[in-house]
């Protein structure tokens, strides 16, 4: 309906737009939607994750995999809020480099350990590495939080 708007109105000129303008031609979500599409998604984020703690004790394997695509499903809910672009920027920035990194290297490593080098401690621990990674860049985006949490912690172990 769009092209032929333009084509009426003479404006089909400019067809061949960039990939990043095509993205954002195509992401043009009302804000509900989008907040439907994230409590969505990233319901279905948590449930795989509980659904693959409680597969811990039948397969380890069964048990990374849902807990780590619960993991991603979770990650790229906020992408329905704030565009999938601006998320990629935000999480390489410089406040939440390292913390981005530790959370996708343990992604990949929880994987490799259940599903390839088929060590079953290992993936535990990877995947008690993926929880604890996931929470500090999550709170990396509430202002002063990752401040208070280290201060928490400094205090109870003096």
């Amino acid at each position: 309906m769009d092209k032929l708007r333009r084509v009426l109105s003479g404006q089909e000129e400019n067809e061949e737009l960039g990939l990043t303008a095509q993205v954002l031609d195509a992401s043009s979500l009302s804000y509900s939607t989008r907040l439907k599409w994230f409590v969505i998604c990233f319901g279905g984020g948590i449930l795989c994750s509980i659904l693959g703690t409680a597969l811990l004790f039948i397969s380890v394997k069964l048990f990374a995999l849902f807990y780590t695509l619960g993991n991603v499903a979770a990650l790229a809910s906020t992408c329905f809020l704030m565009g999938p672009l601006k998320q990629f920027r935000r999480m390489f920035e410089p406040t939440r480099l390292i913390a981005t990194i530790v959370m996708l290297l343990c992604l990949i490593l929880t994987l490799c350990a259940a599903l390839v080098w088929d060590k079953k401690a290992l993936a535990i621990i990877f995947c008690i590495m993926q929880f604890l990674a996931m929470t500090w860049y999550s709170i990396s985006y509430i202002p002063f939080a990752r401040d208070a949490v280290m201060k928490c912690f400094t205090t109870c172990l003096s």
